[in-house]
């Protein structure tokens, strides 16, 4: 990932300040060489409504990226990929909080 034109965009990553595993989503990203600016919210209603991200699609965190929203526990392939071949979408999102996903644990097992 280091040196594609993903890398000149900034991850803004909005979060509860009380959420671990948001910030080690976060850091996942930074080690890969992403430009992550953390902004801890009490209430990540009003991002979620200006980024267009459903109820139902919510997960712990909320980021934009180049134009995008990646809400939640999204992977870095994904987002990778997504900036890649930047498809005509508002964004990626992985509802909830799947254990094992990114930020989530270490789990092979873990399907989401």
């Amino acid at each position: 990932l280091a040196g594609s034109p993903a890398m000149a965009a900034v991850l803004e990553v909005y979060k509860t300040p009380w959420c671990g595993c948001c910030t080690a989503w976060a850091e996942a990203f930074r080690a890969e060489g992403y430009d992550v600016q953390l902004t801890d919210m009490e209430d990540l209603t009003a991002v979620r409504e200006n980024a267009g991200v459903a109820d139902e699609l919510q997960g712990c965190h909320t980021a934009e990226i180049d134009g995008y929203f990646i809400e939640g526990h999204v992977p870095l392939e994904a987002v990778a990929k997504l900036l890649e071949e930047r498809p005509a979408i508002s964004g990626l999102a992985v509802p909830g909080m799947p254990s094992g996903s990114l930020g989530m644990g270490d789990d092979p097992e873990a399907a989401y």
